[in-house]
């Protein structure tokens, strides 16, 4: 169950919802489902960036989760985008500032900060949530009723989090 994000079934024009085991060729797929969803919402142009973000919370679970096991949840809200990867890992993530120039790791969240509107980290009873979201590009309307995306899937509703956990907001 996701336990961020509290919205009516009124407020989400769409949403996805999967459990996943990951590994490192795991990003390629939920890219695949980030992009057919965004496209049948009419948030085509979000895609590039969006997925570069997921591809990088996917591989943080990939490399910090025991058992690789994750949720992610894909929300379009009438203000836009948010996608959550829920894990049990309960350790908040930290984005690595300086450090090695050439190392080949750690900056991960530091692109999720740079390609998003907002990000954060929210703790769960059994691990955390790491979120980010997008606004709705201007001109951009609201998908019509009934067309919640592929599958029309039913919203996800649980509480929303306190903004003293949000780990970076721009």
């Amino acid at each position: 169950m996701n336990h961020v994000t509290r919205c009516s079934p009124g407020e989400i024009d769409g949403s996805y919802r999967m459990d996943f085991t990951v590994s490192e060729h795991s990003a390629r797929h939920v890219r695949r489902i980030l992009r057919i969803y965004l496209t049948s919402w009419g948030l085509a142009g979000l895609a590039h960036a969006a997925e570069l973000a997921l591809t990088e919370l996917v591989a943080n679970v990939v490399r910090h989760v025991p058992g690789r096991a994750c949720s992610v949840l894909i929300l379009c809200r009438p203000e836009g985008l948010r996608v959550e990867v829920t894990d049990a890992d309960p350790r908040p993530p930290h984005p690595v500032r300086g450090g090695d120039a050439l190392a080949e790791d750690g900056r991960g969240l530091l692109l999720v900060e740079a390609v998003t509107d907002r990000w954060g980290c929210h703790p769960t009873s059994t691990g955390k949530t790491v979120w980010f979201e997008y606004d709705r590009p201007a001109g951009v309307p609201r998908p019509p009723v009934g067309e919640g995306g592929p599958g029309d899937g039913t919203p996800a509703a649980a509480p929303h989090p306190d903004p003293a956990w949000t780990a970076t907001r721009r």
